[in-house]
């Protein structure tokens, strides 16, 4: 199970990097919907890092 969750993980920290380096590329502020989208993305990097420690927890302790 984890392998799956490291690989969601990544593919949304590679999203969010993406959307930073495209962002960072313009002079003007980005756009309010590129910002919620950055945040959003966030949230779910951080869940997802929350499950995957729940789960590395479960399997420290054999269940």
């Amino acid at each position: 199970m984890t392998d799956k969750l490291d690989l969601l993980l990544n593919r949304l920290k590679a999203r969010q990097r993406d959307l930073i380096l495209e962002a960072a590329e313009t002079d003007a502020l980005p756009a309010h919907s590129t910002i919620r989208q950055i945040a959003e993305l966030e949230n779910a990097i951080a869940a997802v890092e929350a499950v995957a420690a729940d789960e590395a927890d479960r399997e420290r302790r054999g269940r």
